[in-house]
This record gives structure tokens, C-alpha cells and sequence, in this order.
């Protein structure tokens, strides 16, 4: 390598994000089918993560990784899983010899996506297991040629169920995000597709977990040989090259400081922190109100209208996306140069995790309201500092839209009232509901309220009111008794 390479090199590698190291991908035996593939995705130098990692697992041990996003672990564990498989001497075609689980269909997608890039010169097929797709078309593909298999735990042992992925020649095995497939709700999934695949001793296995809880620890004794623990903790983040910023404001001030902040600042695509489905579908109809390419992400949106709106975004239509954190760990696109903490997350790990989509040098902007404002100290507390604090000016707000004037008493024209449907219930006490209630002092009336009765019509002057008839009922006659005479009244009833 020439002394001009070597600079322009070094060059580009300086204007690269400071979390690559000096170590290069081809220094270690990895296939040059794979290099390539590298190559064309940019990437050359590697991660802190991905240089602990390779070692390991191309050595052919298990590792459990405690990661974040952006720590380059997808390409970690895809560099590994191709180098292993074509180290294979027997291995069949027929069978898949590498699988992948994660939680959702968006994340299993996004690994498939970057699978084919990254193996595009292997020559090794790939196929998803995941519920809604085409059994037929995606069990050919598992049978006659697949490779690696990427999917979730259901879609995994249906297709299992089916005899459409066979599981005894699986030689490589990556769990992604571990903790959330190990919750009380997968965890039984988890367990039975793990005792469906070759023993611990019989392959290598990768765990990924954005923290090592009790269950995932379990999993790592269970399920795995002896593993070497990585961690790259979200302590890691770069937060120095991040400004940060932590805004005081109430609830109901929160959409307007948001508009003028979106306004001022200087950003590229921004992602927007809530913590429910709701509020991120509310807030983004906020935001395109006042004519901001947003869109709420949530976990019901169907994945052909999810896939649309991701391709948007990385192509620069779509600016802002409105998201939870859940659904954020299937999003990854780079150059996120703004994150609004709109609700603030609980914990200091969640807080940190957010400032990972950040691109540095960026930005992160916090609110602080009524209802959140006590999750600062633990936030604070992992990082190690005080957030700055900064006060907006009053000319910052921007303006709800202006409300329709009420019309003018010139031109008011009596609105239609209102029909009620006889059966629709009023609001009201039960059982004075539909009756006029005045107050009253009179005795019969009910916590000082009296029913007042309905005035009947008008009388004209001069003529009489009818009085209603009232219909008497007349007394039974008796019949006399068969043995006293018929003028004899009968005696009367003892008291």
C-alpha cells in the first residue's frame, strides 16, 4: 500500500464517527466473499463492539454481548454467521445452517435487508420465518437452498410446526435483543424453539440484550457453552459531542414550545420520543396541521405501510418520525441529527439509548412537565452531570391555529336545535332524569330540590278551565250471604 493510499485513507477514516478503532475487518481470516461485501457497504475500520466480538466468535466461542443501538452489532453478528457457514466442510444444502431470531417482523426485515447486502458476493441464500408470509413460496425457499434463516419465535416454529424449516443442521444461532424475547409473554416460545435446534456444544451461539436480567441470564446457563461476556454498556455514548438541552414546561405548553423549537433549530431528520401509540399518532397530526412532514411508528401499523414510510424517510421525504421506544429499536437510519425526548423516559439506560440514534456531533431536546419531571434525578445520575437547563423566551411560542369566529349578531342565524333521540340517556340524577328540578325548602323534596310539575296550557280569559275527568272506580257490590236475609248488611270486619 502506497504512502498516498495510506493517508487518504487515514483521512477518510478521521472524518468517519470516533467510534471506529484502528483495527480493519481484514485483519482477521475473514473471506474475502465477505470482505467485499464490506467494501461496498463503506465499511472498512470497525466498532469497539465488533472488534471485541469477531475474535470470539470466528475462534468458535459463545458470546453474550451487552449492546446498544448503533454499536455496529448487526454487521458483528452477520460477519460471523457467513464466515462460519462457509467454513463448513459438509455442510448441506438443503438445510439452513445459521438462524437469527429477534422480537418483531420489522427488526427480522431490517437484519434480512442488510443480510443480503452485506453477503451479496457469498452466494449463500436467505429466507424469513414470520407469520404472514407465504408458506408455500417462503417453504421452498427454506427447504431447497436457504442458508440462513432470519425470523421471530412464532413465525420460527410455525414454520417448524409445518415441516417447512428443518432445525437439525443449525450450526450458528444469533438472539437479538434477548430481553424483550425472554419476557413472560415469548419466553415459553423462546424455550420450546431452543430445544428444537442442535445441543449448546454442537454450535455457536450469540446473545445480544440491552441489559442482562434475571431471564436472560438464566438463558445464558440453560442454553449456552461456557460464553464470554462483552459489554459495551450505553455509558459509551459519546454524550460530550451531543448538545443537550432539558426544558421546564407544562403540558399544555409542550406543542407550542415544540413547533418553535422545530422551527429554530437546525436539523436533518429528527425522531420524536412518546410513550404511547396514541400520543404519537395525536402529536404527529399536530405537527402535519401545521405543515411538518411527520408520521407516527407504532406497533399496529401494517408492515407494508411501515416498510413505505421507513423508505421515506431514509430518502428524505418524510423528516420526523414519531415513535415509542419499543417500536424504535426496529428503526435504524443514519444521520438522525435531532432527538426530542417529548416524554422522558424513565430510566437513565432508556434516556441513553435514545442519544445512541443521535448522529455526532447532534442534538437532544427534553421536556420536563408536570407528570415526568421526577424522572430527572435517575437520568442525571447514569450520566454523570447535570442536563443543562435552558428557559425559553416568550416570543418562542408559536400560535395554535386560529379557532373559527363565532358569527356576528348581524348575520347569526338561529341554529337548528338540537334533536334528541328518545331512548339517548342525559346526564343527570337517575330518577329525576327528564323532569325540571328546582330548589326547594318544601318537605318531599330530595337534597333541597323539588320536581316541579309541567304547566299545563294557557286558559283563554273570560272561559272556564276544563277540569281533567276523573275516572273513579266504583266499589264491588257484595253479595249477601247464602244464609242471612238480603237486607241485612254483612257484620263488619274485625279491626
Amino acid at each position: 500500500m502506497s504512502d498516498e493510499t495510506e493517508v487518504q485513507e487515514s483521512t477518510e477514516r478521521s472524518r468517519e464517527p470516533e467510534r471506529l478503532t484502528e483495527i480493519r475487518f481484514d485483519d482477521f481470516p475473514i473471506p474475502t466473499e465477505i470482505l467485499a461485501g464490506l467494501k461496498d457497504l463503506g465499511n472498512v475500520y470497525c466498532t469497539p463492539l465488533q472488534a471485541e466480538i469477531l475474535p470470539l466468535v470466528l475462534a468458535g466461542r459463545d458470546v453474550v454481548c451487552v449492546a446498544r443501538t448503533g454499536s455496529g452489532k448487526t454487521a458483528a453478528f452477520l460477519v460471523s454467521l457467513f464466515a462460519g457457514v462457509l467454513s463448513i466442510p459438509d455442510r448441506r444444502a438443503d438445510i439452513p445452517s445459521a438462524l437469527i431470531v429477534a422480537p418483531t417482523q420489522d427488526l427480522c426485515l431490517r437484519i434480512y435487508e442488510e443480510a443480503k447486502s452485506l453477503g451479496r458476493y457469498t452466494g449463500l441464500d436467505l429466507a424469513m420465518a414470520v407469520r404472514g408470509q407465504d408458506d408455500q413460496g417462503q417453504g421452498l425457499a427454506l427447504h431447497e437452498n436457504a442458508a440462513l434463516v432470519v425470523g421471530t419465535p412464532g413465525g420460527v416454529i410455525d414454520f417448524y410446526k409445518k415441516g417447512l424449516l428443518k432445525t437439525e443442521g443449525i450450526r450458528f444461532l444469533v438472539i437479538d435483543e434477548a430481553e424483550r424475547l425472554f419476557t413472560q409473554r415469548l419466553a415459553g416460545d423462546m424455550r420450546y424453539l431452543l430445544r428444537k435446534i442442535p445441543h449448546s456444544r454442537e454450535r455457536v451461539s450469540v446473545l445480544f440484550s440491552g441489559v442482562l436480567s434475571y431471564r436472560v441470564l438464566a438463558v445464558t446457563y440453560d442454553f449456552m457453552n461456557l460464553p464470554d461476556f462483552v459489554t459495551t454498556t450505553p455509558d459509551q455514548v459519546r454524550t460530550n459531542d451531543i448538545d443537550q438541552s432539558l426544558f421546564h414546561v407544562s403540558s399544555e405548553e409542550k406543542p407550542r414550545l415544540l413547533l418553535a423549537l422545530l422551527q429554530r433549530e437546525s436539523w436533518n431528520r429528527a425522531i420524536l420520543f412518546v410513550n404511547s401509540g396514541e400520543e404519537a399518532e395525536s402529536l404527529s397530526q399536530k405537527l402535519k396541521d401545521h405543515g411538518l412532514a411527520a408520521e407516527g411508528v407504532i406497533g399496529e401499523l401494517p408492515q407494508n405501510k411501515r416498510r413505505n414510510l421507513m423508505a421515506r424517510f431514509k430518502g428524505g421525504k418524510l423528516k420526523i418520525l414519531v415513535t415509542t421506544d419499543d417500536v424504535a429499536r426496529g428503526i435504524h437510519v443514519e444521520d438522525i441529527t435531532l432527538v426530542v425526548n417529548y416524554r422522558l423516559p424513565q430510566d437513565g439506560g432508556t434516556y441513553l439509548r435514545r442519544l445512541g440514534r443521535v448522529t455526532v456531533p447532534g442534538r437532544a431536546i427534553s421536556f420536563a412537565s408536570e407528570g415526568d419531571a421526577f424522572f430527572i434525578e435517575p437520568i442525571e445520575q447514569k450520566l454523570g452531570y447535570k442536563i443543562p437547563v435552558l428557559w425559553p423566551q416568550e416570543d418562542w411560542f408559536k400560535e395554535e391555529p386560529a379557532v373559527q369566529a363565532a358569527p356576528s349578531e348581524e348575520n347569526e342565524t338561529p341554529a337548528e336545535p338540537e334533536r334528541r333521540h328518545p331512548k339517548e340517556k342525559r346526564e343527570g340524577i337517575p330518577f329525576l332524569t327528564g323532569k325540571k328540578v328546582v330548589f326547594s325548602s318544601e318537605p318531599g323534596g330530595v337534597f333541597g330540590l323539588a320536581v316541579q310539575p309541567k304547566a299545563g296550557p294557557p286558559s283563554e280569559p273570560g272561559r272556564p278551565q276544563k277540569r281533567k275527568k276523573r275516572h273513579r272506580s266504583r266499589p264491588r257490590k257484595q253479595k249477601p250471604a247464602s244464609n242471612a236475609p238480603a237486607e241485612t248488611p254483612p257484620p263488619a270486619a274485625e279491626a
